[in-house]
């Protein structure tokens, strides 16, 4: 529970660096919800946290990713990250974001995230879900 606390609190503190908001949730064996601020153009780092699990049992993430390809419609990025809770590891996320509206605010990503346990222990989590961003204006 101490690493739990150590993550949301660096996520937390480091929040009034960033910019644009966005939240997501990711459908997998492994969901979850993610609150990520854009830092630029290319930068954006995630933190997210286990869902459809008991409170004992809650695991979170944080991750940077970055932005390789950027267009109207879509984003393709990649990162690392750390994940600990229940299963303790590095993550590491490769995505797209879809954004097919003609308002950008409300999209589609699918990632998949090899996760390396510091025990010996790998999974692959693949998952797919719906994104809002907090558009400026």
């Amino acid at each position: 529970m101490k690493k739990l606390f150590f993550v949301f609190s660096f996520c937390i503190l480091s929040i009034s660096a960033f910019s644009q908001t966005t939240i997501s949730f990711h459908q997998s064996n492994l969901p979850f919800l993610g609150v990520n601020h854009q830092f630029g153009e290319k930068w954006i780092p995630e933190f997210r946290v286990g869902t459809d699990t008991y409170f004992e049992s809650l695991s979170a993430e944080l991750v940077a990713n970055y932005i390789f390809k950027k267009t109207e419609r879509f984003d393709f990025y990649g990162g690392a990250g750390l994940q600990v809770g229940t299963f303790d590891g590095i993550a590491i996320p490769v995505g797209l974001n879809i954004y097919p509206f003609e308002q950008k605010d409300f999209g589609f990503h699918i990632e998949g995230a090899p996760i390396i346990g510091f025990s010996d222990e790998q999974i692959f989590r693949g998952s797919f879900g719906i994104r809002y961003r907090f558009l400026k204006d």
